[in-house]
Order: structure tokens, then sequence, then C-alpha cells
């Protein structure tokens, strides 16, 4: 498998933050469910890394536990706005630099701010810049070393 050069990126900011952390290459996956199996966890220790824009070049990252799904009004509460939203696949790619499936805050072109769903904490796998490579890693330690915000952002995925 050729290192594509969002994995490239991902994998030497991930090294630069000194976190502990192993490297997985499973090649794609076509759900959840898949990407846990092969790496050998539980869905909801994958950390989804979601793009959420608040305004004009004004995005952030919110880190999701596999097994759950972004609770809006608990996320607009936080940050304090009334308006968020998702952005399409291109824009996402031009704001972080990496395709959906594979977006990380390790990396990314733009240093967005970090929120982290309470729940994010013991051993998670995060996406590593390209599909079918991930890291894993301590939560604690992930949280820590990008500075972010701790926030029960969360619901139950309907399909959990």
């Amino acid at each position: 498998m050729e290192t594509t050069e969002g994995e490239r990126r991902a994998l030497e900011a991930l090294q630069a933050s000194g976190i502990p952390h192993v490297v997985a290459r499973h090649g794609r996956v076509s759900s959840l469910a898949e990407a846990a199996a092969a790496r050998g966890i539980d869905p909801s220790q994958v950390v989804k890394t979601i793009v959420v824009r608040r305004g004009d070049d004004d995005y952030l990252f919110v880190l999701v536990p596999g097994d759950r799904t972004i609770a809006w009004p608990r996320l607009r509460e936080l940050l304090g706005v009334n308006r968020l939203s998702m952005p399409d696949a291109a824009t996402a790619r031009d704001v972080t630099g990496y395709e959906r499936g594979t977006i990380t805050p390790f990396g990314s072109l733009h240093p967005w701010p970090v929120i982290a769903d309470a729940r994010v904490h013991g051993l998670v796998s995060i996406g590593a810049g390209a599909h079918g490579v991930s890291a894993t890693l301590e939560g604690a330690e992930l949280v820590r070393v990008l500075g972010a915000t701790v926030a029960d952002v969360t619901d139950p995925a309907p399909d959990a």
C-alpha cells in the first residue's frame, strides 16, 4: 500500500506530538463496524473526526465515538452559536487537506479548534490521513495534545 500525502502529514504530526501510538494499515472499509473489526476494537473506540462549520472560513473538529452522533443543540450551546453546519466533501477536503473518511486533526492544513466528546477516553483509534490507516492511542493523551475542549456533545447513534 503506497503512502499518500495525507497519511504522511498525519503520521508526521502524530510522531511530532510525542503521543505513544500504534499505526494500523488494513485497507479500505465500508462501514464503522468493518473499521472496528479490522482494528480489533469495539465500534465505540473508533473516534470519528467530524468537520463542523461555524461561519465563513471558521471550522472546528469534533471527536465523536463511533457509536454516537453529534447532539447539535448541545454543541451549539457550548459554542454559543445559533447555527452550525457540516461542509460538503469538497470544502472539508479544502479546509483540512483530507478526504472524508480520512480526516484527522493531526496534520490538517489548518489547526482548527477541537472539541472531544466526554466519552473519548481509554484506548481509541483515530483516522490517520488515508483510507484504511489508523492510529490507536490513549484517548486522554489525544485530548491533551490536541488541546481539546471536553464536553458532552453526543447522543447514541440511532443504529448503535
